[in-house]
């Protein structure tokens, strides 16, 4: 029995790879001859730093930034074990966890620790990126970021702007003479699961700006100020980036890297399977059984998810597919038809919340065991 492993992290109780760990000691309880691969996997939002670290043997460097208010903290990338490629999560640096509640403002919040991770990751010779967006706490169209890059905001005197989204409604020229060839010499995934515009009422001020600390006032500024920095790129750049699908993502972060460092949007879990090779592992067909897995299985699995992504890549293969969670809820027939065979829930009795998560590694190898020995009835 050969079998692949590939879960995402059950958040808030296990990572992707003691994911793995516990299902690949469930799978050797029911059936101890059996080989086992691992791939830790994720979805590109948060913890794809982490797994595909994990997943490639790579390491993770820490590096002192500034938050998004400009204070000192210790922000952190990986690089995969090929060392071509910088993992970068944007909320390490920028997010909203890096905030007290009361602290959080989308007119001042500036991606400019994001970007002196890639700074230092250029500076150590890498020059390919995946940038994950998920969880900033950031409205500034990405500008800290690319400041950090030496791009420069400049106002009608020649001023340069203060950090955040809202500054940017006095932006009058965007100057890129003091960026250095490295940066043009860098090639950026961006992994983007959302397709709202920059601007307008489904842009990234209305629909994110009020998990940020966003008012309705805000929102309306902050649209403002988004509009003239798009404005701004189009004369300088050719470029319409006000309704681009996805130009929204992470405060619009989205829209400044497609604008200034020529990045390609692709879907969270198309990022992380190109880069682990995950489709190349299927190819010769050696597997018998893909094992994967997350922390809830219901509607919303099926779009864009780690189960939903690996169950089609593998249904190309003719591969079967058996998913765990915490939790499987909602009808699965959307699931089915991308080609999962079946999906458990790793509760095996009534419990609490807490219990469950607290537990979870214990849980995942149990269940998978009980799948191995019913399935090697039958191999």
């Amino acid at each position: 029995m050969n079998i692949l492993i590939a879960p995402d992290s059950f958040k808030g109780s296990v990572t992707a790879k003691a994911a793995a760990q516990a299902m690949k000691s469930g799978v050797l309880k029911g059936h101890p001859d059996a080989v086992v691969t691992m791939i830790p996997m994720a979805d590109g939002g948060e913890g794809t730093m982490t797994s595909l670290v994990d997943a490639t043997s790579g390491s993770v460097y820490q590096v002192e930034v500034v938050d998004p208010l400009g204070r000192s903290i210790l922000g952190e990338y990986g690089v995969t074990g090929d060392g071509q490629t910088a993992v970068i999560e944007l909320a390490s640096a920028s997010g909203l966890d890096t905030l007290a509640a009361e602290e959080r403002d989308p007119r001042i919040a500036s991606t400019y620790g994001t970007g002196q991770l890639v700074l230092d990751a250029l500076n150590q010779g890498l020059r390919h990126f995946i940038i994950c967006l998920g969880g900033s706490a950031t409205n500034d169209g990405g500008t800290g970021l690319l400041r950090a890059l030496g791009y420069r905001f400049l106002d009608a005197k020649g001023r340069e702007l203060e950090p955040g989204g809202l500054a940017l409604q006095r932006l009058h020229i965007i100057d890129s003479s003091q960026v250095e060839s490295q940066v043009h010499e860098a090639t950026f995934q961006v992994a983007c699961d959302v397709n709202n515009p920059l601007v307008g009422s489904n842009g990234a001020s209305a629909i994110f700006g009020p998990q940020k600390g966003a008012t309705s006032e805000m929102v309306q500024s902050l649209d403002q100020a988004l509009t003239v920095f798009a404005d701004c790129i189009e004369r300088q750049t050719g470029q319409s980036v006000h309704q681009w699908p996805g130009a929204g993502a992470a405060g619009g972060t989205s829209a400044g890297l497609l604008a200034f460092l020529n990045a390609e949007l692709k879907p969270g879990i198309q990022v992380v399977t190109e880069a682990v090779g995950f489709r190349d592992q299927l190819k010769d067909g050696q597997f018998d059984m893909l094992l994967t897995g997350e922390g809830k299985i219901d509607g919303q699995t099926a779009s864009g998810k780690v189960v939903a992504g690996l169950a089609a890549i593998a249904q190309q293969y003719h591969l079967l597919t058996l998913a765990i969670a915490g939790s499987v809820e909602d009808d699965l027939q959307p699931l089915y038809e991308k080609g999962l065979t079946a999906a458990f829930s790793i509760t095996d009795g009534p419990m609490s919340l807490d219990n469950a998560m607290d537990n979870g590694d214990i849980l995942i190898e149990k269940q998978v065991e009980q799948m191995i020995r019913l399935y090697s009835v039958t191999f």
